[in-house]
């Protein structure tokens, strides 16, 4: 991965931005073909509510001095979450909640939801070796797509704006991945790995400000110069922490819980998870910038320059 340009970085946020705002506006065209008109209306303002008010708090942390400093970090920090709650519990208050909402599908019980398996285990070992051999093709094709998704993420999770210090644990944590995909393989469950197994947002959101001191020579003696630089907090507590969260939600009592989200709120927050991913970038609308010079390419500077100059400038540019 010692390759991997800081371009191919840039395509790779676009294309999870992409993927993002794709999946959001799925949810919503969903939502006006099987449901009520009514329920199509709030849904789209619970979407863009939810990402609305997300991307909002997102910057309360520049709104000095209208808070104490310590809160507008929370409320920079917990965006999503504080407008996720909030719009799950809007979407169940008076009119709202008589409204033929669509919600999260949640198992009201620990077990498979295929009413054909009693067990979570899979019985490989008596599966044909045709289709085990078969099946070789799509796991490769997991394999590759997992190993860029996470490595190139694990880059832009740690490039020079962040000032890391401690090198990327690369080897060790896609040994882990690999490890948890094969138990969700036995288990027979989808892969653990998510769209972004580590995501800008985290890094975002442990960057601080430090003061570093350093000696200069000057024509009085040494003196101390300050600077401040950015850089983050490199600890593995907060995703520990998020796992375990996601066990615990896994439990039926919690995932009832998590049956009372709005399908409109997933939408928002996949609306804000799009929106920081090109924001969170140091050249967002840089890959846009090079898309956009083809057709200006093609059209424009033909009229300006005759066919035999474009072909040198191409012939160099390409060599």
């Amino acid at each position: 991965m010692k390759y991997v340009t800081t371009f191919s970085t840039e395509i790779f946020s676009l294309l999870n931005s992409i993927i993002y705002f794709h999946k959001a506006i799925q949810e919503l065209q969903r939502v006006h073909d099987d449901l009520s008109f009514a329920t199509f209306l709030y849904t789209i303002i619970g979407a863009f509510g939810t990402a609305g008010l997300a991307i909002l708090l997102s910057t309360a942390e520049s709104w000095k001095p209208l808070f104490p400093r310590y809160f507008r970090m929370f409320l920079t920090e917990y965006a999503a979450a504080i407008s996720i709650v909030l719009f799950i519990g809007l979407s169940h208050l008076g009119e709202l909640s008589t409204l033929d909402q669509s919600t999260l599908q949640v198992s009201p019980y620990f077990r498979p939801s295929n009413p054909g398996r009693a067990t979570f285990i899979v019985a490989f070992w008596s599966l044909p070796k045709l289709w085990v051999l078969v099946a070789t093709v799509p796991g490769l094709i997991i394999t590759v797509l997992f190993f860029f998704d996470h490595e190139v993420s694990s880059i832009i999770c740690t490039i020079d704006r962040y000032g890391t210090k401690k090198p990327a644990g690369f080897a060790w944590d896609i040994a882990l991945l690999g490890a948890t995909t094969a138990i969700c393989g036995v288990l027979g469950i989808p892969p653990a790995n998510g769209l972004l197994p580590q995501a800008p947002l985290h890094s975002e959101s442990l960057m601080h400000r430090e003061i570093n001191y350093n000696a200069v020579n000057a024509d009085i003696g040494q003196r101390t110069e300050s600077q401040a630089v950015s850089c983050v907090y490199e600890q593995r507590w907060s995703a520990f922490l998020h796992s375990g969260a996601i066990i615990i939600f896994v439990a039926p009592p919690m995932q009832r819980l998590l049956g009372l989200t709005p399908t409109s709120v997933l939408a928002g927050l996949f609306f804000f998870m799009g929106e920081q991913s090109l924001s969170t970038k140091a050249a967002p609308a840089f890959p846009l910038v090079i898309v956009a010079l083809v057709p200006a390419r093609l059209l424009l500077m033909n009229r300006v320059w005759d066919c035999e100059t474009l072909r040198f400038v191409d012939t160099w540019a390409c060599r």
